[in-house]
């Protein structure tokens, strides 16, 4: 039988799982990404508050397929797919394919609103977990020479969205005024840092049990940090966030958490996408109107029995999704049945800080220290390579017993001005 080439875009965490389990006998594949590293999404946040470094969290395509012999990598942006010659289009040529899977995952979600896709700082990739980390050092750096009317303005640290993403950062900024800034900066008056963290819905982690909810707020609050709920940000300027309430706050630093969108490839049928940007897909992750073109991971709209609102954009989706296909595909070729997927959901879990987590498991929710330690232990084994594991397992227990860590840098061009 020839071998079949699959065209596989992007290289998160369902582009890499299918070129990991797609039959080597059947099927000659090229992965392509605009960056030739795959990324541990749910530690950015860590990258993000000097508490990893981003080689911790980030793992070279070649380096993971450079014992797999059937698989090309190319480093190119995708432009778009002409469907009806089979041919995928990128910044480096054309590329015909037998199979084409999109797995280029999501973006920030700005709501159409310029001025925050412009001034605020989002979280989607490890150059924007680099960035946040020297913007943020570099704003406690000024504050030493700062005039006293600029001051209120380098002392507030905004961050947009209380899901998992928003209340973890939050948490961690706090830890880090409580426990690391004193040390740093002696000389610094930091009564007035402000972590002001913004909430559109009536609750942090809206998408978790009320007593996640619950626990997360009341851990937040206790470590200071400034919860604001049923809030929404009209604009923000550089300087100034307008809230709909008509209230304002004076900042430098913004992060935007508060949404994201589906990232499709041009050239697919305005029919088969949504307005969020997602592609709706059959049960076997087949984009509608389309034979030989997948939809995998956060990209894909599937509405099932369980799910009849799509499935939750989580690692966990896009890992099965990307293993059932492998084999769908596998079963194509060998004229055998094709398997549905269906979401079978493991659980849900945040941290807040030290010894602070809260865990939703099928059968039972907990939180506190028991709750932070399973989510420590899940991160790790999802980590790629066992060097990354005991790296990161090495930072963590210095940092848990210190409270502190020596990555503090601030990385970028010294000759260039601010």
């Amino acid at each position: 039988m020839q071998r079949k080439m699959v065209i596989i875009a992007g290289g998160g965490f369902a582009g890499v799982h299918i070129a990991r389990h797609l039959d080597e006998d059947l099927f000659d594949i090229l992965l392509i990404d605009k960056v030739n590293h795959h990324m541990f999404q749910p530690l950015f946040y860590q990258v993000a508050t000097s508490q990893l470094e981003p080689s911790s969290i980030s793992f070279p395509l070649r380096k993971i397929f450079q014992n797999k012999k059937n698989i090309q990598i190319r480093l190119a942006e995708v432009s778009r797919v002409e469907p009806d010659t089979n041919t995928l289009i990128t910044s480096i040529g054309d590329f015909s394919y037998d199979y084409l899977v999109l797995a280029t995952g999501c973006k920030t979600n700005f709501f159409g609103n310029d001025d925050l896709q412009k001034n605020t700082l989002s979280l989607k990739s490890t150059y924007d977990a680099i960035k946040i980390r020297n913007e943020v050092l570099q704003g406690f750096e000024d504050l030493l020479s700062a005039k006293e009317y600029e001051k209120e303005y380098l002392l507030n640290i905004v961050i947009v969205g209380a899901g998992p993403t928003g209340v973890e950062l939050a948490g961690a900024f706090a830890e880090i005024k409580k426990h690391i800034l004193p040390k740093d900066f002696p000389l610094l008056d930091l009564k007035d840092l402000k972590i002001i963290l913004l909430e559109g819905g009536p609750h942090t982690l809206n998408s978790m049990s009320d007593k996640a909810k619950i626990a997360s707020e009341k851990y937040l609050c206790k470590m200071g940090v400034e919860v604001r709920k049923n809030v929404f940000v009209k604009t923000f300027d550089g300087k100034t966030v307008i809230l709909n309430d008509g209230s304002t706050i004076k900042s430098r630093k913004v992060i935007w958490t508060a949404g994201i969108a589906g990232n499709p490839v041009k050239g697919i049928s305005e029919e088969s996408i949504l307005k969020n940007g997602r592609i709706k897909v059959d049960r076997f992750n087949c984009a509608l109107g389309y034979k030989n073109i997948f939809a995998v991971g956060d990209l894909a709209y599937m509405e099932t029995p369980k799910y009849r609102n799509g499935h939750p954009q989580v690692a966990n989706v896009a890992i099965n999704q990307a293993r059932n296909l492998a084999r769908n595909l596998k079963a194509i070729l060998k004229n055998k049945p094709l398997k549905e997927y269906e979401y079978k959901n493991l659980g849900t879990m945040a941290t807040i800080g030290r010894n602070k987590a809260v865990v939703d498991l099928p059968f039972m929710r907990f939180k506190g220290y028991f709750a932070w330690l399973i989510w420590m232990f899940l991160h790790l084994m999802l980590i790629l390579s066992v060097r990354n594991k005991l790296i990161i397992f090495i930072n963590w227990a210095w940092s848990y017993i210190s409270r502190d860590t020596s990555l503090r840098l601030i990385l970028k061009d010294p000759d260039t001005s601010r």
